[in-house]
């Protein structure tokens, strides 16, 4: 039991009480690679949603657990050996990218950009702006971060209209979005990507969203064809918030910086203070169940 190696990329003490009979190390494989890399059981990615978090993989000859610190798992799945259980960080960000995407879409509604330019240029100008009450409100994705989501928007007295892979009680499948975008005055993406949402919104989806609507982007980049949201932003069809984008950081000259009725926030949805506390939890509580030979939680994919 005491040979089982666990990577961490933060000090094992901050656990609190991390479980016994498991060898410790604070691991960053994107800056250097022990030679114990062959030894790893358990392995817990730095907080990165690019692939070089993956690329020491194939090294991991004794892996048997991958934990994400990430809610999104497309930058590990494609590189995980056969028989290496992954579990992703659900739990971790509904709090954090919840309030995320409640702020992109206040902000974008009321005019909030405009108000911060005013500010620098020592203007006071007035103006009406759409709130968000009374609007309809439509969650495409309502995993754990969609219903978070979801219980923040409710009390701003709107209708939410929920999406999701498949059809169940209460809740739309997305093979229904045709159908359902052209009510939706404010569009939320909280899906994971994957082959099924890749390019999800292209020009049909925000040629059948109504005049005006709002799309707020807390998924992934690669959710959305970038060029037709340009092009949509460019024709005053749309206005787009988003935390992500296709190719990140977005470089300086990207046409997307230039685009009108547009709000970036630069892949904070999950960094923030209530971000660290629930990763610890998770992850002290994963350790537990793989020490004691329990089944772990937020299972993707493996051997279970």
């Amino acid at each position: 039991m005491s040979d089982r190696l666990v990577w961490l990329p933060f000090d094992p003490a901050e656990l609190g009480d991390p479980p016994e009979g498991l060898r410790y190390e604070v691991v960053d494989p994107t800056e250097s690679i022990p030679d114990s890399v062959g030894d790893v059981r358990f392995y817990v990615p730095p907080y990165q949603v690019g692939r070089r978090v993956s690329e020491v993989l194939p090294r991991m000859t004794s892996l048997e657990v991958v934990q994400t610190l990430t809610a999104g798992v497309d930058n590990i799945r494609g590189a995980l050996p056969d028989g290496v259980l992954l579990c992703n960080g659900r739990g971790i960000h509904d709090t954090s990218t919840a309030e995320l995407a409640l702020t992109l879409t206040l902000a974008s509604l009321r005019g909030v950009p405009g108000f911060v330019r005013d500010q620098d240029r020592h203007r006071w100008n007035t103006d009406w702006h759409p709130a968000l009450a009374d609007k309809r409100v439509l969650l495409v994705g309502y995993g754990a971060v969609g219903e978070a989501v979801e219980r923040r928007l409710l009390p701003f007295e709107v209708e939410v209209v929920r999406v999701a892979r498949t059809a169940r009680d209460g809740v739309h499948a997305i093979a229904e979005l045709p159908s359902l975008l052209p009510g939706a005055d404010v569009v939320v993406l909280v899906v994971p990507l994957t082959d099924e949402t890749r390019g999800l919104v292209d020009a049909g989806f925000l040629a059948a969203m109504k005049d005006g609507a709002l799309l707020v982007n807390v998924a992934r980049g690669a959710v959305v064809d970038t060029d037709a949201v340009i092009a949509a932003l460019h024709a005053g069809r749309v206005s787009y918030a988003t935390d992500v984008a296709d190719e990140e950081p977005l470089p300086e000259d990207h046409p997307l910086w230039d685009a009108p009725n547009l709000l970036v926030s630069p892949h904070v949805g999950g960094a923030s203070s209530a971000m660290w506390p629930r990763a610890r939890r998770l992850v002290r509580d994963q350790l537990h169940r793989y020490a004691a030979g329990e089944e772990l939680v937020n299972v993707m994919s493996g051997p279970y």
